[in-house]
């Protein structure tokens, strides 16, 4: 037992000779250097361009009068300054989203103008008091805003930049809020110019039926996002399991061109890849896996360093496993670290 034990760590700890990455592997901001400021705030995503960041990623919500802002959820209360705004207290209320009672401030309740007035603030201070510090600082970005700071960052570096947004809860926020996000977004991405083919964008969703109707929209990439456990809300008879089998991958690739599943899904628990990236590939899929974070809260046992979860582990030796496991890109909150251990 010792020596499994023994092998499993000296395998989580080294670094493969196959660890370097193909030449088109990107690494993708999660909710842009999220590590390093509170996520979704357009200083958040300008900080990961500056560090070298392939793509941002902004998750989008729909306003009551049908404008897309970044949030991790369509509740606001956990990532927002809200609840310190007298005016809107009647607005708080409880809604089951996909099976689940979440209490709070919902995007789809307030105008644009009055999400304007609200601040973003950190929505892990426990785990990064240092992010907590600018709290109140940021106001929330708009699709719009985002795509114009790609375009200046664009025009500054003079590299591409890309976006990678997903939409949060399409269905059930047509179902509910009769919001229908998906022509929203397309629209949106019309007007941006951002609706071809060869656009430096992807589109992700974790549903089925959204990306088949974007894919009739738009000419944009899109890719179906893979959790852990459960799967897809609009396809209550599938699961994920299904999905990544070399039938599910097959069908998923008739109307999307990419996967973005759970890490675990793409590493087996001693670091070696599983079959899946293998299998997507086949089918042609790119695959995105997600989410590196430094913290070690967020890391295998082995690769936790210092005291406590919120200290700094060894993310890096991490982010080469994904990389020599043939994925074609990773998420990651810490884009700097992943960058420097890729040797970029």
């Amino acid at each position: 037992m010792v020596r499994a034990l023994l092998l499993i760590l000296a395998a989580l700890v080294a670094t493969p000779a196959a660890a370097a990455p193909n030449e088109d592997f990107i690494v993708i901001a999660h909710r842009g250097a999220s590590g390093e400021r509170p996520e979704h705030t357009l200083a958040a995503y300008e900080r990961a361009i500056d560090q070298g960041a392939d793509y941002i990623e902004p998750d989008l919500v729909p306003t009551k009068d049908m404008h897309l802002v970044a949030r991790h959820e369509t509740e606001i209360g956990e990532t927002t300054d809200v609840a310190d705004h007298e005016e809107f207290a009647d607005r708080k209320r409880s809604k089951t989203i996909e099976g689940r009672l979440v209490t709070g401030w919902f995007a789809e309740d307030f105008t644009l103008a009055e999400l304007r007035t609200l601040r973003a603030k950190e929505r892990m201070p426990g785990l990064r008091p240092a992010n907590a510090r600018f709290d109140g600082l940021y106001p929330l970005a708009t699709f719009e805003e985002i795509v114009a700071l790609v375009r200046a960052k664009e025009a500054e570096t003079g590299r591409p930049i890309g976006i990678y947004p997903e939409l949060k809860h399409p269905t059930w926020l047509l179902q509910e809020a009769g919001i229908d996000v998906v022509d929203l977004f397309a629209t949106a991405l019309r007007k941006a110019d951002l609706d071809d083919a060869d656009d430096q964008v992807f589109v992700q969703v974790f549903e089925v039926g959204p990306l088949k109707r974007l894919d009739a929209l738009v000419d944009t990439p899109l890719v179906l996002l893979v959790g852990p456990e459960g799967g897809p809300y609009d396809e209550p008879a599938q699961t994920w399991a299904d999905v990544m089998t070399p039938s599910g991958l097959a069908e998923v690739a008739r109307y999307a061109d990419g996967i973005g599943p759970y890490l675990g899904h793409v590493l087996n628990a001693d670091g070696t890849p599983t079959e899946l990236v293998a299998h997507a590939h086949a089918a042609g899929l790119e695959v995105h896996p997600w989410t590196l974070r430094k913290e070690n809260a967020f890391l295998p046992a082995p690769l936790r360093r210092g005291a406590g979860e919120s200290a700094a582990g060894d993310v890096a030796t991490l982010a080469r496993m994904v990389a020599a496991s043939g994925a074609d890109g990773v998420f990651t909150d810490d884009p700097a670290l992943v960058l420097s251990a890729l040797g970029r």
